[in-house]
């Protein structure tokens, strides 16, 4: 929710009394531990606060919980971040906006994010991938200060990065093992900080996919080189923990930004003297019995989740959901060798916290309580947004459905529209075009609303609506906004035209269920016009794909006769015929390990250009595609009205496990 002006209405004496308030401590609240030979920490931690549309409301309530929680253990507090603080999309581009100059020092897009977590008083992060989804060069202006801009107020850390090559970032590399208060703005592998006396080392690990799903350029060398040797990995990861331990540090909290929460279980078992990891990249949300959650959410496992470490020590990992919707607690004591005492964690205490406005009232706090500099904050961002709210561009009937766990899974109604839109964007520059493909993980967030209802706890009741009015933006129930638009398809990528036989097609759509499991969500999961497929995920990777068409020269249904490229996982015909496709520059460059030839590449995109009825994004780019496409094919008067279908109903991309094969004609 967008915060109203009567929420964070602020005037400048209130925004001073906030301040010296969040500022002042309790004596009646100090830590005072029965045995002297124990050490209690209260850990605050977050992750993937990476631009959803409801962050610039959560946020103001997130930041007066934690302030709540850090006046309760004023001196034995850490608040740490394991990454995807920022993510390009409409919160990020609006710190760009001349009207953030009071509050930005100089407008630029992601500083409002970064002064976010200034505000709340953030001690280091970890890097996730979506910090590189611009550059290096982005990370750098984002970090450093600029004239009235002050950067990061704490360290960016990733032990298996290494950046002495790279022209923007090498400056911005600090000593590994400092104090992370000396380092505003700087990068390490590992820092301390001194709590209540005590030093804790932070070490900070960064998926070494990084190169296949983010731009981290060529001069950042990523260790290990082969992303799935996890012995490699923790080797890496164990030689910042060694350095720590033998300053006499032995206390470390990790925060690793895997992706996948089995990688930082898998780490927890093959590390030594790691006490706490920090998981971050898959938006698990981990609860214990006492927290409630949010409407329409689950938890994946409890929290904190135990493992045993390589020497037989406990090690504790804690993750919450992202977009400031949870604040993750964690407090936890210590013994005289600096062993965790997993007994010591209450989960009356510790656990996932809920940033909605019921969370406010359970911990007897309102709007008023939030730190003054995030709520002002908040309240700029979200006038931005309202306003690009207002800029409409089609209708649709229904929800469109842009879910993580579906658009890397299956076959998705937003997953076609915008793979259509790609298509026929494509062929207003050639009409040979046929086929179309994008990732899933492209596909940041679905359009439209959700409700339970009154009373309803079970996640199995949620009605799944179309884009609510706005009256306020003069947005009319189920018009597709830019900041829709925007919010889904955050990373605007290009769209890239090549040509492709049929061996190497049949190749790229193995590619793109190699990944498929269960539980998995792999953001290499295709969205598709133009085509359909079926594919068998019990079967080895690479030889899934059981049936596969093209349905004509234009990618349409109906006309002509379909072309079998795949009957019953044999290619047929001629492996050398081609077909003119359209895909994501992204993945035409090898993006999330797609195979895609560099066979007559045309990129579409044209920088600085906006032409058209849409002018908010790049020509040629996927906002563009989808902006344009909607207003030619469905205008208010003829909205779109293809509802999102299960598994079991899906035609363009069957999956076996869930329905028989009708792929071919």
């Amino acid at each position: 929710m967008i915060p109203t002006k009567e929420m964070l209405k602020l005037s400048c004496a209130a925004v001073l009394a906030l301040f010296l308030t969040a500022c002042s401590d309790d004596d009646d609240d100090e830590v005072s531990d029965e045995d002297p030979q124990t050490f209690t920490l209260q850990l605050l931690h977050m992750a993937d606060a990476d631009g959803g549309g409801d962050v610039v409301g959560n946020v103001p309530r997130f930041s007066a919980i934690l302030e709540k929680f850090r006046n309760e253990y004023p001196d034995n507090t850490l608040v740490l971040s394991s990454g995807d603080n920022y993510i390009p999309g409409p919160l990020y581009s609006a710190s760009d906006d001349d009207s953030m100059a009071n509050l930005l020092g100089v407008p630029s897009a992601g500083r409002g994010d970064i002064l976010l977590l200034n505000a709340m008083g953030v001690q280091a992060s970890a890097f996730g991938n979506h910090e590189f989804d611009n550059g290096p060069d982005e990370i750098a202006t984002l970090l450093a200060a600029e004239g009235d801009y002050p950067g990061a107020a704490f360290p960016y850390l990733s032990t298996n990065l290494d950046f002495s090559a790279d022209a923007d970032l090498g400056p911005l590399v600090g000593t590994n093992g400092a104090i992370a208060s000396t380092m505003p703005g700087k990068i390490a592998g590992y820092v301390t900080v001194d709590v209540d006396g005590e030093s804790i080392g932070v070490v900070g690990a960064t998926t070494p996919t990084l190169a296949s799903i983010s731009s981290p350029g060529s001069d950042i060398v990523i260790s290990p080189a082969d992303a799935t040797d996890l012995d490699a990995l923790a080797a890496e990861i164990q030689q910042a923990v060694d350095a720590l331990t033998a300053a006499g540090i032995n206390k470390v909290v990790l925060l690793a930004h895997m992706q996948q929460i089995a990688i930082e279980k898998a780490l927890a078992e093959k590390l030594s003297d790691v006490d706490i990891i920090v998981a971050g990249g898959s938006n698990t949300l981990l609860a214990d019995n006492t927290d409630r959650l949010r409407i329409d959410d689950t938890a994946a496992d409890t929290y904190p989740l135990w493992k045993t470490s390589a020497t037989n020590q406990p090690v504790a990992i804690v993750n919450t959901d992202g977009d400031y919707k949870y604040l993750g607690r964690l407090v936890v004591a210590f013994d005289a060798n600096g062993v965790v005492i997993d007994s010591s964690v209450d989960e009356a205490i510790s656990g996932a916290y809920a940033t909605d406005e019921q969370g406010l009232i359970e911990n007897n706090l309102s709007y008023a309580d939030a730190n003054a500099e995030v709520a002002v904050l908040a309240y700029a961002l979200g006038d931005v947004l309202l306003t690009r709210e207002g800029n409409t561009f089609g209708q649709t009937t229904v929800y469109l459905n842009g879910i993580r766990g579906s658009v890397r899974t299956e076959e998705t109604n937003l997953g076609n529209l915008t793979a259509d839109a790609n298509l026929w964007y494509a062929q207003q520059s050639d009409t040979t075009v046929a086929v179309s493909l994008k990732n899933g993980g492209g596909i940041r967030a679905a359009i439209g609303a959700t409700e339970v209802p009154a009373g309803s706890t079970d996640p199995n009741d949620t009605v799944y609506l179309p884009p609510k009015a706005i009256p306020a933006a003069g947005k009319e129930e189920g018009q597709i906004s830019q900041f829709d638009i925007q919010n889904s398809l955050r990373f605007n990528n290009s769209l890239t035209m090549l040509t492709v036989t049929a061996q190497e097609l049949h190749a790229i759509v193995e590619h793109a269920v190699a990944a498929t499991a269960d539980g998995a969500t792999p953001g290499q999961f295709p969205q598709i016009s133009g085509m359909a497929f079926s594919f068998d995920p019990s079967l080895t990777a690479g030889s899934r794909v059981r049936s596969l068409i093209v349905h004509d020269s234009n990618g349409a249904e109906a006309g002509e006769t379909a072309d079998v490229i795949v009957q019953d996982g044999t290619l047929q015909g001629d492996p050398n015929r081609t077909f003119r496709m359209v895909t994501l520059g992204f993945l035409a460059g090898g993006g999330d390990g797609y195979p895609f030839p560099a066979t007559g590449l045309v990129d579409l995109e044209m920088e600085g250009v906006q032409s058209g009825d849409a002018t908010f994004a790049d020509d040629g780019t996927e906002q563009d595609a989808l902006a344009e496409y909607l207003l030619m094919q469905f205008p208010d008067a003829s909205p779109f009205s293809a509802a999102d279908t299960p598994m079991a109903e899906d035609t363009r991309i069957q999956n076996l496990s869930a329905r028989s094969d009708t792929v071919l004609p």
